[in-house]
């Protein structure tokens, strides 16, 4: 695990579907900040690579797969970090990432939908 820990615990009470209650201002700067960090391309393609990967993924993998370079994928990486999106860990010279899944399913919960009634 990194040194540096997230409160992955949702401000607000959170997380309640927007569409059954309105979100208090802390959640949703929560939220902002969450959707704020997938809002760029190559942040939101890193997330892709990252949660869609079996198992940790290596910096090392993922740089060649973008035209930037290491430093602003490692900042891209940082600013997923910090909206509690990924954690990693560094291990000699290259940090590995996973997906923090309750985050996904914050976010899932957030924008879900209810199902039509029957009727």
């Amino acid at each position: 695990m990194s040194k540096q820990q997230l409160s992955l615990d949702p401000v607000g009470g959170c997380c309640v579907p927007i569409m059954d209650a309105a979100l208090d201002s802390a959640a949703a700067v929560e939220g902002a900040s969450v959707f704020k960090a997938l809002s760029d391309p190559i942040r939101l393609r890193l997330m892709s690579i990252i949660a869609s990967a079996p198992g940790e993924v290596c910096v090392c993998d993922v740089t060649p797969l973008f035209d930037v370079s290491g430093p602003t994928i490692s900042h891209h990486l940082k600013v997923l970090r910090e909206a509690g999106l990924v954690d990693c860990e560094r291990r000699g010279t290259w940090v590995y990432y996973w997906v923090l899944p309750e985050r996904l399913t914050w976010m899932s919960t957030l924008l879900s939908v209810p199902e039509p009634a029957a009727g």
